[in-house]
């Protein structure tokens, strides 16, 4: 009998992955499509509509947290931790795997150090008191709109830059909304199945909850990002690619803790100080690979990729007591 529910979760996880696949296509096309219809650079868009499209799950899963107390909210912190760290060493590193993702000067100078900035931001509020209080969703939502004043600057300065998006007269404006929103709405649904099924399965098999929380539902609230990018990067739209990932981590602070933290005060876990360090120097890292060329090529993806594997080891390790930090 436990093998039929192990089974089922398994197919539950595969229906899941399925839907994100094509939610992500759908939305990824019309996202870059809009862009060149209203004449917004694919950094925006991708900094905006499609990072906080993906961010949906990571949402969706800490405001709920957030609601049923501060256990919860806690655990949500880890998973948000989690799924920054894992969005920039595996999912970007995964999609220059494809192809070499070009990244613009504004992207080097201004976005990704705002990544970092917002994550020592997160540590030093979080660490300083043990929790994450209503003043600081207040100073997060600050941010936030400073954040979103600087898009709208340079959506006005710059120009789209999608010349090799083709659109067709059946693309209107209308179809082409309702292809964001179905893709929202099936990325959503894909995370939910696949979440859900994985932590079943990962339980069966004695894993606890917060190693659940910095692991499986990390990976399951990034699996939208993860496919959304390795999509557009083999369409060739880069810099949705990189805006993405840039844009989510920023929306996963700013909006999803801001706001979980305006609901309720949040744990910060000691334990939550070595994460916060590794998204911090996840960050830095993709700085590092693309800073010279101006690109993350496959050989800067396939470091991250290692680093990842060495961070997801440690935690394995860390959790069964085989080694201590």
């Amino acid at each position: 009998m436990e093998i039929l529910t192990i089974l089922g979760q398994i197919v539950l996880l595969a229906i899941g992955f399925i839907c994100l696949v094509k939610g992500a296509d759908w939305f990824v096309e019309g996202a870059s499509k809009i862009a060149v219809k209203c004449n917004i650079p694919e950094m925006v868009v991708g900094l905006t509509i499609v990072a906080l499209g993906t961010s949906a799950p990571e949402a969706a899963v800490s405001i709920k947290a957030a609601i049923a107390g501060d256990d919860g909210a806690g655990m949500a912190i880890g998973n948000i931790l989690g799924s920054n760290i894992l969005n920039i060493l595996l999912i970007l590193g995964a999609a220059s795997l494809f192809a070499a993702l070009s990244i613009k000067k504004n992207t080097i100078r201004i976005d990704i150090p705002i990544v970092i900035v917002v994550s020592v931001v997160t540590l030093l509020l979080g660490y300083s008191d043990g929790k994450l209080s209503r003043i600081d969703g207040a100073i997060f939502y600050v941010m936030l709109i400073a954040f979103i004043v600087y898009l709208v600057i340079t959506a006005k300065k710059g120009g789209n830059d999608g010349e090799g998006i083709e659109i067709t007269e059946k693309d209107t404006a209308l179809r082409l909304i309702l292809f964001i929103a179905i893709g929202i709405v099936i990325i959503v649904i894909g995370s939910t199945l696949t979440v859900n099924a994985a932590s079943a399965i990962a339980r069966k098999f004695g894993m606890t909850e917060s190693l659940i929380g910095l692991t499986i539902v990390a990976f399951g609230t990034s699996l939208p990002e993860l496919v959304t990018s390795c999509t557009a990067a083999k369409k060739g739209q880069t810099d949705i690619a990189i805006g993405n990932i840039v844009g989510s981590n920023i929306l996963n602070i700013l909006f999803v803790l801001g706001t979980m933290s305006l609901i309720t005060p949040a744990k910060f876990e000691k334990s939550f100080l070595f994460d916060g360090i590794i998204s911090i120097v996840a960050a830095i890292i993709l700085l590092l690979c693309c800073f010279r060329n101006k690109k993350l090529t496959k050989t800067g993806g396939v470091v991250m990729i290692v680093c990842y594997a060495a961070y997801f080891t440690f935690i394995m390790l860390k959790n069964y007591g085989i080694i201590s930090l």
